[in-house]
């Protein structure tokens, strides 16, 4: 009985995707014709039948020569949006001592794991996914079998704690319920599918999966005639087969009245190998969702997948193309020329055969007119004029310019003015940037309620130090949060470095940063120069920081055991008396800790007065 329900759920989870698939089928059409133009297949288009196939050449003297605009506007714009950092920090919920420590936890919990699971050049990679296809994912999830290992089990089985796992998912194995929900998160279920070799299936899940040929999109380099007797090497998106392989179907279902934990099945070719809730605890009311962080090109109204930019620049690539290509033509007319001859006065084999070559010698049928060169004329102005014009509509559509390429346009303008113009630039891309920016927090959401579902009471791990040197540190999941999460800069695109720079200097000149006896502190020192980009040039954190820091780890010590450490010879005593006050005020404390934290600060508060009196007998 139970092998038949299994196998009613796999046939059913495998009808739903291929009804999806279909509905899909048009988006991945475009998806594949822009991968295509990207790479330089420039001469294929969608099909009647649902397919992409190349139009052929009219005549086999036609040049079709690829001039790839495409290209160049794609790394431009990854380029810049490589500019954009990750950085994503947690904000305290208020100012209480345990919310500031919380906060910071999981903000250096944050950024080692980022680190450590290499998601700047994921992001990288998603954002040239979303620049080719309109759309890419990155799927967060948490593998048990990574992580430092722990011990090995009675069989000899190792253990280890756990860690994140984060992958690229590109928009062909994302498969929603309704194309036209908006956001992943409106679909009531959702469809990852992924072609896996049948030996990751046993290692993953621990199943013997029969293997069959799955037909996958590869990047392929053909033989492509491109006219006047060249063949170039095209790389293209073509299907293809692989051998023992297998289609892993997941369908994620959202939590509903009936099943309140959401849904989660997993299909293998004709087995289950999963069925039962949705794994991740991983949303902001403490329910379970998606584990997918989407990143858009460009928002497309009502539908979940976005838009590239390249389906606006194709038809003027082809029409680029065109131009450059009959321009060519008529030049090899003018170079070449076109003989005119009479019929049957020459021999039309060897002169098609051989052509023309310097001092050859022609023979023609005595009494005919003796073969002729026609008028070539000039090349038209309309070819030059009409090129012109397609180039700067590139800039117009892609909001891409290369001010470099047009140094006689701007050479006569002022610094400044060229300023704003790189500005207005880097604005056009502030929708991309926007959306590469909240998938950057989506996924450290996501990674902070992992550490918080799956870490346990007690997890080592390597952490920044206050001086920027790493330390094996101890937390608990429990003292993670992840309800506030902001970037720790700007929009570089919208907020430059030089920018910034500009604006401190210009603080700095005022003298804003100065104290009241006019100098500077060595903190504000190391600050600006961090923000002028040099770094922190400061081999160890401040002082004042680190005895703040002792200060509020008395602080929690006091709230979570109720006692206060003793005082050390080195604390100073005014900014430990000014962070156990702030404690004092706050709430949190307990009515043993309080006390213990009263007497620790009297303590502080009359060593601090005798040496206040030794130093008035010292001075007088």
């Amino acid at each position: 009985m139970r092998s038949e329900f299994a196998q009613e759920i796999v046939n059913e989870v495998k009808a739903d995707f291929e009804e999806r698939r279909q509905q899909r089928k048009p988006l991945e059409l475009q998806w594949r014709l822009n991968m295509n133009f990207l790479a330089g297949d420039q001469y294929c288009e969608i099909t009647p039948q649902g397919d992409i196939e190349d139009h052929g050449k009219r005549y086999y003297w036609q040049q079709r020569e690829v001039y790839n605009q495409i290209a160049s506007v794609v790394e431009t714009r990854l380029a810049k949006l490589a500019r954009v950092k990750t950085g994503v920090s947690v904000r305290p919920a208020s100012d209480d001592d345990n919310d500031v420590y919380c906060a910071k936890l999981s903000s250096k919990v944050l950024k080692a794991a980022q680190e450590e699971a290499g998601l700047v050049k994921l992001v990288n990679a998603a954002s040239a996914w979303s620049e080719a296809t309109g759309s890419c994912f990155i799927k967060v999830g948490w593998d048990p079998n990574a992580g430092a290992l722990v011990g090995k089990d009675e069989k000899g089985r190792e253990i280890r704690q756990g860690d994140i796992a984060l992958s690229l998912v590109p928009p062909f194995e994302i498969f929603p319920d309704n194309l036209l929900a908006g956001e992943i998160d409106n679909c009531r279920s959702l469809i990852h599918a992924k072609a896996y070799h049948v030996d990751e299936v046993r290692d993953i899940w621990g199943e013997e999966v029969a293997g069959e040929e799955v037909n996958v999109f590869s990047l392929d380099r053909a033989p492509f005639p491109s006219g006047a007797g060249y063949t170039a090497g095209i790389t293209g998106v073509n299907s293809s087969l692989v051998k023992d392989h297998c289609i892993v179907i997941e369908r994620y279902v959202l939590p509903t009245r009936e099943r309140p934990e959401g849904r989660l099945s997993i299909v293998a070719g004709n087995k289950l190998l999963y069925d039962g809730i949705l794994p991740y605890i991983n949303k902001k009311d403490g329910t379970r969702g998606y584990p997918f962080a989407q990143m858009r090109c460009l928002d497309k109204v009502g539908c979940v997948f976005g838009a590239s930019v390249i389906e606006r620049l194709i038809p003027l690539q082809r029409a680029y193309n065109d131009v450059r290509n009959r321009k060519h033509e008529y030049m090899d007319r003018l170079a070449m020329g076109v003989l005119a001859v009479e019929d049957g006065s020459v021999d039309m084999d060897e002169l098609e055969g051989e052509g023309l070559p310097p001092g050859k010698v022609l023979v023609y049928r005595q009494g005919s007119p003796a073969p002729h060169i026609m008028p070539p004329g000039d090349v038209p102005s309309d070819f030059s004029y009409e090129e012109e014009r397609l180039l700067s509509e590139f800039i117009t559509i892609s909001g891409v310019s290369e001010l470099s390429k047009y140094s006689q346009t701007y050479s006569s303008m002022s610094g400044r003015a060229i300023s704003l113009l790189v500005e207005q630039d880097d604005t056009r891309l502030a929708s991309t940037s926007n959306s590469l920016r909240e998938c950057v927090r989506e996924v450290g959401y996501l990674i902070l309620r992992a550490f918080k579902q799956f870490a346990g009471e007690k997890r080592f791990m390597r952490l920044a130090g206050d001086n920027g040197g790493l330390q094996l540190k101890s937390f608990s999941a429990s003292a993670l949060t992840a309800e506030d999460l902001t970037f720790e800069t700007d929009n570089e695109l919208t907020d430059t470095l030089a920018n910034r720079r500009n604006m401190v200097l210009e603080l700095v000149g005022l003298g804003i940063l100065q104290d009241k006896d006019g100098g500077m502190s060595e903190r504000n020192k190391s600050r600006v120069l961090e923000l002028l980009g040099f770094g922190n040039w400061e081999s160890a954190a401040d002082i004042a920081d680190c005895q703040r820091d002792k200060a509020v780890r008395e602080n929690m010590l006091a709230k979570e055991e109720g006692k206060a450490g003793d005082i050390d010879e080195v604390d100073d005593d005014e900014i430990h008396i000014e962070e156990h006050s702030k404690a004092l005020l706050g709430e949190g404390l307990s009515e043993k800790g309080r006390r213990a934290l009263e007497e620790h600060v009297k303590k502080h508060r009359a060593r601090h007065e005798i040496a206040s009196l030794q130093s008035d007998t010292t001075a007088r």
